[in-house]
């Protein structure tokens, strides 16, 4: 019996521990890492490092200085091959960053060619190779599918016109720049997480002093709700043909600001001389301006003469904004399913000016080839395999050919329209928009109930 209960007492908690990581691990993957999974791996790493190195071909011929020293100290006739040296390694929520020198003779790539070999010796989900200083890489290893419940990191940057947005399959953040990267198209088929990429950028830029512009010709269905933080908003071809118009003025008067305060004279320090709006005094800068486009394609279709030259003239002026409008604080976002040269004259042109490229699960490996093949041609395999199962998940790129997998968190459109309505008060009021500025709808209070309070009647 005595052995019984010895057994109960020792078996009771190992069951229940057991259990409890089997859990965390399917459902708390991050705390299984931390507990288990890093600790594991870190060993590992640490006891095989030199022996995997060497397998997958990562290491080079020892110098002859360090030859010698090896034959004169551990009396051996062959030195061993020198794999590159660990500075750093660093465990994180979600994985482990290792810093590492290369020793002469061996390039980056050498290391990411071998990526897919070191994620499977080391028992990890990926590894990512990122370039730093000259000479030095650092490995992101990654324990645990990330993409698979999306959290955003607990840090993002907080610079001004810096919009995390969704997370990289390596396990940062992904964010939308547009200082960096002015304007951007996203692609995607239906039910592809899309329209969930532009909540969760449209809740970034609300909280934010910018100014949102929408143009939505499904009736305004998508971004309506959003109303109370949008300066205008455009809901059919026609809206949105007088409003492009409208913002290519905005464009011109805000050059003009910028040309009459440059201020550029044979005594005007060098520090006060700036050819964007970013270089002008704060109380004299003019709000951003991001003017967000859902299905770009509406704005091409034509049935008539009429609605031809319409469209001739929106893309048209779509196109100034794309080249100009970056030094006076206008962006572009286009969303849609296809852009293509088939949608009309001007798309190309327009398309060729959208530096940031995200393309979510597509129809056809056309659309993915219309995205990423003139900036990153091997992403356009992985944008074709990505599964429907997966909403959300996204290769985006750039012109510098760098891309990387990811997705954006759930969010519904009541989660951002509480949002718009908290930061109702930081949308600004642009005279030459007005036009277009939505009603926001009223806020429905509880209706009035029949008052418990009986009345009396006054007497003298």
């Amino acid at each position: 019996m005595s052995d019984l209960v010895t057994l109960l007492e020792i078996g009771t908690p190992l069951v229940g521990t057991a259990g409890g990581l089997g859990y965390a691990r399917a459902k708390a993957p991050a705390v299984y890492w931390s507990l288990v999974g890093m600790p594991v791996t870190r060993t590992r790493f640490a006891f095989t490092y030199r022996t995997t190195m060497d397998v997958c071909g990562l290491t080079v011929a020892p110098s002859r200085l360090r030859a010698f020293l090896s034959r004169t100290v551990t009396r051996s006739r062959e030195a061993q091959p020198v794999p590159p040296k660990v500075r750093r390694v660093r465990p994180t929520s979600t994985g482990l960053r290792v810093t590492l020198r290369l020793p002469a003779g061996m390039e980056p790539a050498d290391i990411a060619a071998a990526s897919n070999r070191l994620r499977h010796a080391w028992g990890v989900q990926a590894v990512h190779v990122v370039e730093g200083k000259p000479g030095t890489v650092e490995m992101r290893m990654t324990g645990y599918d990330v993409l698979r419940r999306v959290k955003m990191p607990r840090r993002t940057p907080r610079r001004p016109m810096v919009i995390p947005v969704a997370r990289r399959e390596d396990g940062t953040a992904f964010v939308r720049d547009y200082r960096a990267i002015p304007h951007a198209l996203t692609l995607g088929a239906n039910q592809s997480g899309k329209s969930m990429y532009q909540r969760n950028l449209i809740k970034g830029l609300a909280e934010r002093p910018i100014a949102l512009v929408g143009v939505d010709c499904k009736r305004g269905v998508e971004q309506a709700p959003f109303s109370p933080r949008l300066s205008a908003l455009a809901t059919n071809p026609d809206e949105a043909s007088g409003l492009v118009d409208a913002i290519v003025g905005e464009m011109e008067d805000r050059f003009d600001l910028l040309k009459e305060h440059q201020g550029i004279t044979a005594g005007t320090p060098d520090a006060e001389i700036t050819s964007d709006i970013w270089g002008l005094p704060a109380d004299k800068r003019p709000v951003p301006i991001v003017v967000l486009i859902d299905e770009v394609a509406e704005l091409f279709m034509v049935a008539t003469r009429k609605d031809e030259e319409r469209r001739d003239r929106m893309v048209t002026q779509l196109i100034r904004i794309a080249q100009l409008s970056r030094a006076v604080g206008i962006y572009l976002e286009i969303c849609g399913q296809r852009f293509g040269s088939e949608l009309g004259r001007g798309a190309t042109m327009l398309r060729a000016q959208l530096t940031g490229r995200v393309v979510h699960r597509v129809n056809d490996k056309q659309t993915a080839e219309m995205g990423l093949g003139d900036i990153a041609p091997e992403a356009v395999s992985v944008a074709t395999t990505i599964p429907p199962d997966r909403p959300g998940v996204a290769v985006a790129g750039d012109t510098s050919g760098g891309w990387s997998r990811i997705r954006t968190p759930e969010i519904s459109i009541s989660e951002v329209a509480t949002v718009c309505r908290q930061f109702a008060h930081l949308t600004p009021d642009i005279p030459a928009l007005a036009t277009w500025r939505p009603i926001a709808p009223a806020v429905s209070g509880p209706a009035e109930g029949p008052s418990l309070v009986k009345p009396k009647p006054v007497t003298e």
